[in-house]
C-alpha cells in the first residue's frame, strides 16, 4: 500500500526526495500520495490489511463496472469472452485484492475518463485523465492517440484548453511538494529515466542482463515506439482524405471534414496508443499486467472475425495469461509474450486497413429509350 512513503508525507514530510519505503525511494506523482494517505487513514494507519483488502476488491468490481460499459457501447466482444475476463486471471485478482498495488488505482481512472470521453464530456474526462496520470505515470501510454482525438475534434486551437486542465491539475497537487524543492519532486515523480530491476521482467528475460540495461537498447525500444505511433496515426488512426496536419485546423475550416468520432474509433485509437507502448516498454513487472489486460479483448476482436477465428484468439488470452502466470519468468514466457503481442499487432494492422475503392463502371452511352408498349 505504499505505507512508508505515505507515513513520511503523513508526518509532515514535503521534501519528496524524503519520502521512501522498504523498495526504494517514492517514485510516484502526488496523487499516489493523497490516495494511498486516505487508506492509511481508513486502515488505521495501514494497519487493518484485511479493510484494505475489502476496499480493493470493491474497486475490482467498479473497474470491471467501467469495463463493461466500454464494452456495452462498442459492441464488438462476443458475450462468452468477458467469462475469461472476470474469472480466468489469477494475476489480475492478486494484483486487486492481495498485493494493493496503485496500479488498478490508476486504471480504474483512467477507464472512467473513458466513459466520459464516449459521452463527449472531454473536460472532465480530461480532468480525470490528469488524475490518474498523478497517480501511476504508465497512463501516458495512452496520452499520443488522447492526443490524437482532441486534435480530431476540436483542432489545435480548441485543444489547448483541453491540454491546459491535464496540465493545470497536475500543478495542483503537486504543490505543496513543489513549493518546498521543486526540483526534487520533478525528478523523482516524472523519472522517465530511471533503471528497471532484471530480476522482475516479465518482457526480456530472454536478453543478457547487460544488454537489458543498456542506454542504446532503451532508445532503439523509444525509436520504435515513435514509429509504431506514427504509422498508426497516419495508416490507421486517419482516415480523411486530407493530409493528417489538417488536424491542426479547427474542424470547420477543413476541406475533406474528418469521419465523425464514433465509439469504436475512441476506444480504438486509446487502446492500440496503449498497446503500441506495452510492446515497446523498457521493462514489464507483474503489476503491470493490469496496464492492458482489459484492453485485451477489444484488441483481439475489434477486426471482422470469421467464426474459425475465434478459439485462436481465445487461446492467444491463455497464453498470455500463462506467461504472466509464471515466477520467475523465464526465457520460453517472456519470448511467447512478445509473439503473443506481435500476432495482436498484426491483426490490428491488417484488420483494420481500409478495403480497396470499388470503381464503378461508367457508362459510355445512353440507355436505349423504353418503347411505349413495353412501359
Amino acid at each position: 500500500m505504499g505505507q512508508e512513503p505515505v507515513e513520511g508525507f503523513a508526518n509532515g514530510t514535503l521534501d519528496y526526495t524524503q519520502l521512501k519505503g522498504d523498495t526504494g525511494p517514492l517514485v510516484y506523482p502526488a496523487g499516489f500520495v493523497y490516495i494511498f494517505l486516505g487508506l492509511y487513514y481508513a486502515t488505521g494507519r495501514g494497519s487493518d490489511i484485511r479493510l484494505a483488502q475489502y476496499i480493493f476488491a470493491g474497486l475490482y468490481l467498479l473497474n470491471l463496472l467501467l469495463v463493461f460499459r466500454i464494452y456495452c457501447r462498442t459492441n464488438k466482444v462476443p458475450p462468452y469472452v468477458f467469462f475469461f475476463m472476470c474469472c480466468a486471471s489469477y494475476r489480475i485478482h492478486s494484483i486487486f485484492v492481495l498485493r494493493l498495488f496503485n496500479d488498478p488505482v490508476a486504471m480504474a481512472i483512467l477507464f472512467l475518463a473513458i466513459n466520459l470521453f464516449l459521452e463527449e464530456r472531454w473536460s472532465w474526462g480530461c480532468l480525470l485523465f490528469s488524475l490518474a496520470v498523478s497517480v501511476k505515470m504508465n497512463i501516458l501510454l495512452f496520452a499520443p492517440g488522447l492526443l490524437f482525438l482532441l486534435l480530431q475534434r476540436f483542432g489545435l486551437l480548441g485543444c489547448i484548453p483541453k491540454l491546459c486542465i491535464c496540465a493545470l491539475l497536475q500543478v495542483i497537487l503537486g504543490l505543496p511538494f513543489l513549493l518546498v524543492n521543486p526540483v526534487g519532486y520533478l525528478t523523482r515523480s516524472f523519472d522517465l529515466g530511471r533503471q528497471f530491476q532484471f530480476k522482475w521482467t516479465v518482457n526480456w528475460r530472454f536478453l543478457p542482463e547487460e544488454v537489458f540495461q543498456n542506454r542504446a537498447f532503451h532508445a532503439t525500444l523509444l525509436l520504435a515506439h515513435l514509429a509504431g505511433l506514427g504509422l498508426f496515426a497516419l495508416h490507421r488512426w486517419h482516415r480523411s482524405k486530407e493530409s493528417i496536419l489538417a488536424l491542426l485546423k479547427d474542424p470547420a475550416e477543413r476541406k475533406h471534414p474528418s469521419p465523425p468520432l464514433t465509439v469504436n474509433k475512441i476506444v480504438f485509437v486509446l487502446f492500440s496508443s496503449n498497446f503500441l507502448g506495452i510492446c515497446c516498454s523498457r521493462s514489464l513487472h507483474y503489476q503491470f499486467y493490469v496496464w492492458y489486460f482489459h484492453t485485451l479483448p477489444y484488441l483481439l476482436w475489434c477486426t471482422p472475425t470469421a467464426k474459425l477465428a475465434h478459439m485462436p484468439k481465445v487461446l492467444l488470452l491463455g497464453v498470455i495469461e500463462l506467461c504472466w502466470n509464471t515466477y520467475p519468468s523465464t526465457v520460453c514466457s517472456s519470448l511467447s509474450l512478445h509473439i503473443c503481442h506481435g500476432f495482436v499487432l498484426l491483426q490490428l494492422w491488417y484488420g483494420t486497413a481500409s478495403p480497396p475503392a470499388l470503381h464503378t463502371p461508367t457508362l459510355t452511352r445512353r440507355p436505349a429509350a423504353v418503347s411505349k408498349k413495353a412501359q
